[in-house]
């Protein structure tokens, strides 16, 4: 299996490099994939990567240690933007601006099963002004349903129709791409997922259950598995276990075009506000490593699910404000789609590491709080 390539900074690129460029990407065509998904092709690019090569070259390049590898579905494109983010000094100018926000959770609306200061009223003050708001989270813990629940319970008047989490956008694509109903998904994350697939009507396996499994290794041990699982779908999971591991191992290098399905990559999470917890990330690391293959990653920075909400609600993307506290991850998706960026420092990212040399995603604009909406505005006035 061919290794991801890895993009770094380099020097602008010549003409005839980004000609060179240009002419692979425009040229390629997506490979087939098993038939007993339905289709002939793996979902087209959501981002035209010839247009962005042709009228971005003289602001990205690109070093690539494998140049033979062909792009894939959803993958980002990453350069070193021209412009550094401003702060936010006028909340009407940019409120009017556009007509949705969406808001990530985690570091933005609460923190653990704590709400940040400032976040009713805020909300509030947005749909006053008629704007749409969206919820969207990479924590696939939870389902939609899970999610309205813990909304209503922080004093939050969400409706589950705004909400996306990433165990959503899972079952999502699953549907997107016709996936077999006949066929199994093994599950390595907790309930969130597993309700979703069930609303979803698709068959499942693993989740919480497998957590107290063990393997009891001895001379001719060998590990069976269900050969009718046709993806393996694999998020934050706090019982996590080497079982699963080869489990979901098994499924993905033995049973012929199973999918390696990713709900995020996250680093870290918030499980309490005391303190960073390790992320989803570190589960689908493992199966990448052990596998020796890259997921295909739904939530957020790949642009599924914007192109999922955009279509749902018919939200033009230049009109979506995308209001989120990580920079690899909220403000790359919102570019990715084509949208605003607001930073916020309620979370993970801090100013210091978002005017470092070297960071390379830079916000539209960035502030302290989404509680700064109210503020901003008053001192407008």
């Amino acid at each position: 299996m061919m290794s991801r390539a890895t993009t770094t900074p380099a020097a602008s690129p010549s003409s005839s490099t980004c000609s060179a460029l240009s002419a692979v990407f425009s040229s390629w065509r997506a490979p087939t994939i098993p038939r007993f998904l339905g289709l002939k092709k793996l979902p087209p690019f959501t981002t035209n990567t010839t247009t962005i090569l042709q009228s971005k070259c003289s602001t990205y390049s690109f070093t690539s240690s494998n140049t033979s590898r062909r792009p894939r579905a959803m993958d980002s494109v990453v350069g070193v933007r021209a412009s550094t983010a401003q702060p936010l000094k006028n909340a009407d100018e940019l409120i009017d601006s556009v007509e949705t926000f969406i808001f990530d959770c985690d570091g933005v609306i609460w923190k653990g099963d704590k709400l940040i200061e400032g976040v009713p009223d805020t909300l509030d003050m947005l749909r006053a002004k008629g704007k749409r708001l969206v919820f969207v989270t990479n924590n696939s813990t939870k389902s939609r349903k899970q999610y309205g629940k813990k909304f209503e319970t922080l004093g939050l008047d969400v409706s589950e129709e705004e909400i996306f989490a990433s165990s959503f956008a899972a079952a999502a694509y699953l549907q997107s791409i016709n996936f077999p109903k006949d066929k199994k998904v093994y599950v390595i994350g907790e309930d969130g997922i597993l309700k979703e697939l069930e609303l979803a009507g698709f068959q499942y396996l693993g989740g919480p259950e497998d957590g107290g499994k063990k393997i009891e290794l001895k001379p001719g041990f060998l590990m069976e598995h269900d050969k009718d699982v046709g993806a393996v779908v694999v998020g934050f999971d706090r019982y996590f276990n080497y079982y699963k591991v080869q489990y979901g191992t098994l499924c993905i290098r033995e049973n012929p075009g199973c999918l390696f399905i990713a709900t995020n990559r996250d680093a870290v999470t918030h499980l309490t506000d005391a303190q960073e917890w390790a992320g989803g990330g570190s589960m689908v690391g493992a199966i990448a490593g052990s596998t020796q293959r890259e997921p295909l990653v739904v939530g957020k920075p790949s642009t599924f699910m914007m192109d999922y909400l955009a279509n749902k609600f018919g939200i033009l993307k230049s009109q979506i404000c995308m209001v989120g506290d990580r920079l690899d991850t909220d403000i790359l998706f919102g570019q990715n789609g084509g949208c605003k960026t607001l930073l916020v420092l309620s979370g993970v990212t801090s100013l210091s590491a978002l005017q470092s040399p070297n960071n390379s995603i830079q916000p539209d604009f960035y502030t302290n709080k989404i509680s700064d909406f109210l503020s901003l505005k008053a001192a407008a006035v």
